[in-house]
């Protein structure tokens, strides 16, 4: 039986290390009630960090890892060591059902190697996807995946990765059928690959299912909240991802440097302060943190590796829900309902 209230935390993860994970653990519990923690890595570091957090310390567990996972180190060398770092570990209080959740802020391909060979995935998921939710201009933000855990998707892994997306929208979002598109070079039935076009026509016969296909999305219209769940292989997603989070980068910037341009424009950018705030809160990565292997036999979430401690805390909470919501049940249920109307 998974102890549904504790969240394994990889203290060593992330470009700041433990003093970052902790400030992160310890504004995740002050925000959410009644959360527990495995504070995982190495053991003298954390309990000097605690120092900081005193009121944490009721709230959670040290479990010692000797080893860690580097930003350098590649997912073959990682998984040979699982079973003696931090993040291997946190992953492990999981499997064991011990924890609802690990989250780490660490080396993603070691994280995603290490979480599937110790996970497996679920019944009738051929591949896991890593998700997550942008900010959109819609009312709620969208989700996207794969977002790179698979270089190359057939049309049965596109089919899969969107329904785990929509159960995933249900759960994030609270919506009750989220509308799902497949991100493509084009609006029209006959662009893309023959790959997408196959999983277009299944997704048009899933009536079943709670989701609404709503046929293809272009990338320029990524963020426009046209959709709930934007679904595509890993190769395009990570590209795309990281298109998005370097023109919201670009526009900060822009802005700035307009705004110190000249006596002026300081003074408009006091005037125009409220919205500019408005905007820098709603493109802040840290308050949209942590995606989500989905399609595994256990949750386990990626932090942004230079998340700050309300990154941290957003990730925490964020995997708190879905562990609460019961998300694997609800993938399970919708992806054996697909596969049954299909048969």
């Amino acid at each position: 039986m998974t102890n549904l209230s504790r969240i394994a935390v990889d203290a060593m993860g992330g470009d700041e290390g433990v003093a970052v994970m902790l400030a992160g653990v310890a504004a995740a519990r002050r925000r959410f009630e009644g959360m527990q923690f495995y504070l995982v890595g190495d053991e003298a570091r954390i309990r000097e960090g605690l120092k900081s957090h005193p009121n944490l310390t009721a709230a959670s567990e040290i479990v010692h890892a000797p080893d860690v996972i580097s930003a350098d180190d590649k997912p073959s060398q990682a998984i040979r060591r699982a079973k003696t770092t931090s993040m291997g570990i946190a992953i492990d209080l999981v499997k064991q059902g011990k924890a609802g959740a690990a989250i780490s802020s660490g080396n993603t391909g070691a994280l995603m190697a290490m979480a599937k060979l110790s996970l497996r995935t679920m019944p009738g998921i051929d591949r896991p996807a890593l998700a997550a939710l942008m900010p959109s201009l819609g009312d709620n933000d969208t989700v996207m995946l794969d977002l790179g855990a698979n270089t190359e998707c057939d049309a049965r892994n596109l089919v899969q990765f969107a329904v785990m997306g929509a159960a995933y929208a249900r759960t994030a979002l609270d919506l009750e059928s989220p509308r799902v598109a497949l991100l493509n070079i084009g609006t029209e039935e006959l662009k893309g690959t023959e790959s997408i076009r196959d999983a277009a026509t299944a997704l048009r016969a899933a009536t079943h299912l709670p989701l609404t296909f709503t046929g293809f999305i272009e990338g320029n219209r990524l963020s426009r909240g046209d959709v709930d769940v934007i679904v595509c292989d890993g190769f395009s997603g990570n590209i795309a991802l990281k298109s998005v989070e370097g023109t919201a980068r670009f526009v900060a910037d822009l802005l700035r440097r307009a705004f110190q341009s000249s006596i002026r424009s300081k003074i408009g950018f006091l005037i125009s302060r409220p919205a500019t705030e408005l905007l820098k809160h709603h493109l802040d990565p840290n308050n949209h943190n942590g995606a989500v292997f989905l399609g595994l036999n256990g949750l386990v979430v990626k932090s942004h590796g230079g998340a700050n401690e309300v990154g941290v805390a957003t990730a925490i909470g964020f995997a708190a829900k879905l562990v609460r919501e019961d998300l694997m049940r609800r993938i399970a249920e919708d992806l054996g309902n697909f596969e049954a109307k299909a048969a």
